[in-house]
Order: C-alpha cells, then sequence, then structure tokens
C-alpha cells in the first residue's frame, strides 16, 4: 500500500484516480453523488447519535451535568480519529491509495484504482469501525467506568455510517465469486472470466 495525499476534493468525479472501465460493470445501486451520501449519512449520524448518549446516560449512572463535558472530550477525540479511521481503509488496499478531504459533503474519503474480492471490500468497509467504534463499545459495556472510551466508540460508530451503506450493498448486490473496484465516485462489481 502506499498512500497519497490529495487534498480538498472539489466534486469532480474525473479528477479521481481510475482505472480503465470494465465491460459489463454493474454500478452498485447507491447514492447519485458522494456529497448527497455525505448529507444522509451526516443526518443519520444526528439522529442516531441522540439514543446512544441517553443509553450511555442511563448506563452510567451519571448526571447530564457530569456527563456532558465527557461527550464533549469524546466528540473532539473520535474526530480526531477520522484520519486513523481512513489509513485504516488505506491498508487494506495492495497499491496506489489516495486520501482526500471533502468539506462539502462532511467527511474524508480513501479511494483506489484496483480489483478487490467481496471479503475484502467488506473487510476494507468495516475494519475502522471496528476497531475504533465496536470493540471500545463493547469494552464499555464490561467496563461503564470508562466513560470517554464508551463516548468515543459512540463517536467512532456514527462516523461509520457511510462504510456500513458500502459494507451492506457489497453484501447483498455482489454475486459469489464477483469483483468490485471504484471508478470514480462509484463502486461496479464484475464477474471474472
Amino acid at each position: 500500500m502506499k498512500l497519497h495525499y490529495m487534498g480538498k476534493y472539489n466534486g469532480d468525479a474525473d479528477t479521481l484516480p481510475n482505472k480503465e472501465y470494465r465491460e459489463g460493470s454493474v454500478e452498485f445501486k447507491e447514492f447519485k453523488s458522494s456529497k448527497i451520501q455525505g448529507i444522509v449519512t451526516n443526518a443519520l449520524g444526528f439522529i442516531l447519535i441522540i439514543p446512544l448518549f441517553i443509553f450511555m446516560w442511563f448506563y452510567s449512572n451519571l448526571t447530564l451535568s457530569q456527563l456532558a463535558p465527557i461527550l464533549f472530550i469524546s466528540s473532539v477525540i473520535s474526530f480526531v480519529l477520522l484520519f486513523p479511521h481512513e489509513f485504516l481503509h488505506a491498508i487494506c488496499f495492495k497499491k496506489d491509495v489516495y486520501l482526500y478531504i471533502y468539506p462539502q459533503g462532511g467527511t474524508l474519503f480513501v479511494t483506489g484504482p484496483e480489483d478487490m474480492s467481496k471479503a475484502r471490500f467488506i473487510f476494507l468497509s468495516l475494519l475502522p469501525n471496528i476497531v475504533f467504534g465496536i470493540i471500545p463499545f463493547i469494552i464499555y459495556l464490561f467496563f461503564p467506568n470508562l466513560y470517554i472510551l464508551g463516548g468515543i466508540a459512540v463517536g467512532c460508530v456514527i462516523q461509520g455510517i457511510g462504510d456500513y451503506f458500502n459494507a451492506f450493498n457489497a453484501l447483498i448486490q455482489m454475486p459469489k465469486g464477483s469483483r468490485t473496484y471504484l471508478y470514480g465516485e462509484k463502486s461496479y462489481w464484475y464477474k471474472p472470466q
């Protein structure tokens, strides 16, 4: 894996690194643009974060005034983890991978012009969410005094909403033995000959 930092993405899919389009490839059924996906995933994040933080409030037995600074610190730390989150996506690539900041979509993302199996694409999509979200949240459930860890886990689980869409799309849309690749802002799958 060779990581290239590309800076700000301007929303023009033609500027993204691409491999040639494969004839007969099937485009994933997903959002029409990364901007729309960013807006939808951020809105879902705001909707989901409320019940998760309410759960933490009751589970931790803290008052709201005690929990508020913990959640603020946790939110800042989970925001700082955005770059390591993308790095964990990047290490799943074998070749060149490109990191972009996309302020209009409210996100960061990595992309690379290589083909991969369904299993590797799902693993790539879920790895950061498992490492920074799910595992720390499970630890928090066993050790509820680790309030900041619980808050960080909630923030990181929410950050992965777009990744869950990608994993779900691959799981239900890609037939067994198919391969996937990124072309512009879209994911495609094909059956190797």
